[in-house]
């Protein structure tokens, strides 16, 4: 049996097939779907789990060394939000660019982590260490 605190199966089986340099998407409810990639859909109601809640359990089993956001986060957030998601990737480069240029990056990721998180372009692209 795994000693990890992440219970979802397809989670864990998602995050042990990531290699170094590898990309993994943490995506909020809205974010379209990507046929051509593994999706592993944890929303279970409206904000349950967020975006930061998966990252945190992702981070315990993933060495991420850079994270991608939208700009428009930055935009159509809050100060108190954009500081919780700023401690949330504490440690990790961070750079913001245009959704459209975010959403590129998209089909090179291994899989996708689909959550109930409602703040608008809560999306995030982690790369492998």
């Amino acid at each position: 049996m795994l000693n990890t605190k992440i219970l979802n199966p397809h989670l864990l089986s998602l995050l042990a097939r990531v290699r170094h340099t590898n990309a993994v998407v943490i995506a909020d409810r809205g974010f379209p779907f990507w046929p051509q990639i593994e999706t592993v859909d944890i929303s279970l109601s409206d904000d349950i789990p967020t975006v930061l809640q998966a990252l945190a359990a992702v981070r315990q089993n993933f060495q991420a060394v850079q994270a991608y956001m939208a700009k428009e986060f930055l935009k159509h957030n809050n100060a108190a939000t954009k500081a919780q998601f700023q401690r949330g990737l504490e440690g990790i480069p961070t750079k913001f660019e245009p959704h459209v240029e975010f959403k590129k990056r998209v089909p090179g990721a291994i899989g996708l982590i689909r959550t109930g998180d409602s703040v608008q372009y809560a999306n995030m692209i982690l790369i492998s260490g």
